[in-house]
């Protein structure tokens, strides 16, 4: 009798070389594909055991259905981040640290999950729209950009999050988890700041640990990537444009959160015209609410924000502006992954303006301990 892995190998392998069906095959309602892994499974291993059928079917489905052939990869919960790169490599990151796998996608097959995940979740990759961002099933988020615009062939990239959300302190020394829970519970506003996988998500969502689970909450995200805790949350995600349906932006998303009658606005994060309503809503009675910027610095997320701000209303003065955020952000938290992998808030300091007009934060907190990678 053949083992488990190579029957699923083999049945997963069978369907996809079948171009009578494997073109089709991501289609197919969950009953007949279930029925169709069975047949394909019994025409190759007719005296399998019912029990050994059944896992091969299941495993087979969460491939085909799934990440197809990144399934295995996925399905190790230390694996938080896998990548596709256009020479058909498969890399992962495991906490914090890329490293190669042994498996290797052909052009052809990293195309066929492309497409098929991208249809899944509604939207299509081909030639006129050659890249796609979008949240599957379960909650991970795919990238994906294919040929002319990827040189060397299809590059993906999907993040997944951990089944469990972080705790503060596990990203915070006990002086800043201090301040930040003060923060939570005194309806303070807090940006989140740092580099591209900094962890500037994770920590927004260990803030909103704290908060009261009855508070009518609005998350606003690209991409919805933030799992809060509480009986009163509403998420809200922005929409691209497609052949059928028309784009809708974070800035129309915050107007519709303002008309929700939110305790606190959560956006995951400011990259545009956005910031100003946003910062006007902080302002007009919305306390608590919180946000993450790409930024170096304190010092960069305030001028970034003023910038996107100006995007929003350019007639405004630069002084009205910076005043505006003065008033309504009260912590700017600094996170940075250290050259081992992990994550930790680094700093954590006040919006100020000096005398003259120009930002000057006041820091609260500072870990001179953590080197950022």
């Amino acid at each position: 009798m053949t083992g488990l892995s190579t029957l699923v190998e083999q049945v997963h392998e069978d369907i996809w070389t079948n171009r009578s069906i494997g073109d089709s095959v991501a289609e197919l309602p969950t009953d007949e594909l279930v029925r169709l892994i069975r047949d394909r499974l019994l025409s190759i291993e007719p005296l399998a055991p019912l029990a050994l059928a059944d896992q091969i079917v299941e495993e087979v489905h969460a491939r085909i259905d799934g990440l197809g052939p990144l399934h295995e990869l996925a399905s190790d919960p230390s694996v938080s981040e896998l990548m596709v790169n256009g020479d058909g490599s498969v890399w992962v990151e495991r906490a914090g640290q890329l490293e190669q796998t042994k498996l290797h996608l052909d052009e052809e097959a990293a195309m066929h999950l492309v497409r098929r995940l991208a249809s899944r979740a509604g939207r299509t990759i081909d030639l006129r729209n050659p890249s796609v961002d979008v949240r599957l099933a379960d909650g991970s988020r795919l990238h994906a950009i294919i040929p002319p615009l990827a040189v060397d062939g299809p590059c993906v990239t999907i993040r997944r999050f951990a089944p469990r959300n972080i705790s503060l302190s596990e990203l915070a020394d006990p002086e800043a988890e201090s301040i930040l829970r003060e923060a939570v519970a005194g309806t303070q506003t807090v940006v989140v700041v740092g580099g591209t996988s900094s962890g500037k998500t994770t920590l927004l969502n260990a803030l909103a640990a704290g908060l009261d689970p009855d508070s009518r909450v609005v998350t606003i995200e690209d991409a919805a990537e933030l799992r809060l805790p509480g009986r009163h949350i509403l998420r809200l995600e922005t929409r691209r444009e497609t052949e059928t349906t028309a784009v809708v932006a974070l800035r129309e998303l915050v107007r519709h959160a303002l008309r929700m009658r939110p305790d606190r606005i959560i956006c995951g994060e400011m990259r545009g015209a956005e910031a100003l309503d946003l910062i006007q809503a902080m302002n007009t009675g919305h306390d608590g609410s919180m946000s993450t910027v790409h930024a170096n610095s304190a010092t960069d997320a305030l001028r970034r924000i003023e910038t996107m701000m100006l995007l929003g209303q350019a007639d405004l003065p630069l002084r009205a502006i910076r005043e505006q955020i003065e008033s309504c952000i009260d912590l700017i938290v600094m996170m940075a992954r250290r050259p081992d992998g992990t994550r930790r808030v680094v700093e954590i300091a006040s919006a100020a303006l000096n005398p003259s007009g120009e930002w000057l934060p006041t820091y609260l907190y500072r870990n001179s301990n953590v080197e950022a990678s």
